[in-house]
């Protein structure tokens, strides 16, 4: 028999935890109960292990899509489902989820088993769209409302229980591993933006999906987003000092990575290393510190 997990509450908000404060590939569950419906944010694995709680939802919001965000949707195959419109089709289908992606076929033909494995991974064709600022009543003045924060993905949304302040922040997830930006949905850009907005938000709690958990003290909260921001800063750092060494193609940085250790084995590393590099080369050539020769490798600036 599982052991339900812990769970801390705001009001009417339940946070359960998953293994380690959601460490992926677990994540943190929440679960808001109002008057007159009850929902759940996103269904990481800790969803398959707590029971009438969540399995009785009426509704699911996801804050985004990654397996990892729908390990328990398999449990709730007739609840409605939505996510944010630009997240979708990747809620909706495997071809949503492979253009979601962008890996290539075989790297996605290899991805399929491993996610029905590990994260119970089903299509939802059922799911709808909602859009940045919606709203759900729940019933004696508990209201959600969602707040679009793109980058991680293209639909990337806080969601903001607004009675307690208690703000789920997805995978703006302050860990130390950093921003994730690496699909063909994701943005840099569009990253940074939200690493501004996010502070923004009106609330006194903040929940991320993995590793920090709870946060319930603003500065606390700020300090450890400076400190996950400052990861990307870093990536830059680390690809100028391979380009001092000698210019590279964007192949050549991807097999170095700023990911991930040299030579993983997983093989949507290279695919994710690559978009992410990618997207820091070309704010590097927009600010004159590299740029792109003709036979397609980066050098320096002046070297």
């Amino acid at each position: 028999m599982q052991t339900a997990p812990p769970v801390q509450r705001f009001g009417p908000v339940a946070v359960h935890f998953g293994d380690k404060s959601g460490k992926h590939p677990d994540g943190n569950q929440v679960i808001v109960q109002g008057a007159d419906m009850r929902v759940a944010f996103d269904t990481p694995l800790v969803a398959n292990r707590i029971g009438p709680e969540f399995d009785e939802a009426d509704l699911v919001i996801l804050g985004h899509v990654h397996e990892d965000h729908t390990a328990g949707l398999h449990r709730v195959p007739h609840t409605p489902v939505q996510v944010h419109a630009a997240d979708l089709a990747a809620a909706q289908s495997w071809e949503g989820l492979c253009a979601h992606y962008g890996y290539t076929p075989e790297v996605m033909t290899e991805l399929r088993p491993f996610i029905e494995r590990s994260h119970h991974w089903v299509p939802r064709p059922d799911a709808t769209a909602y859009a940045d600022g919606a709203v759900w009543e729940l019933g004696g003045g508990v209201r959600v409302r969602a707040h679009h924060l793109p980058g991680h993905t293209s639909g990337h949304c806080a969601l903001v229980e607004e009675s307690e302040g208690v703000a789920f922040i997805g995978d703006i997830d302050l860990t130390g591993f950093g921003p994730y930006y690496g699909d063909a949905t994701s943005s840099l850009v569009l990253f940074q933006q939200s690493l501004q907005r996010v502070r923004e938000l009106d609330a006194r709690v903040w929940v991320t999906s993995h590793h920090k958990g709870v946060l319930t003290d603003r500065a606390e909260f700020v300090r450890a987003l400076d400190r996950f921001a400052t990861r990307i800063a870093e990536h830059d750092d680390q690809l100028i000092g391979y380009l001092r060494e000698r210019p590279h193609t964007l192949d050549d940085l991807a097999r170095r990575g700023v990911l991930y250790p040299p030579g993983a084995a997983v093989p949507w590393v290279f695919p994710a290393e690559r978009r992410t590099i990618a997207q820091h080369l070309d704010g590097l050539v927009d600010a004159g510190e590299v740029r792109l020769e003709a036979d397609g490798l980066y050098a320096l600036t002046g070297a």
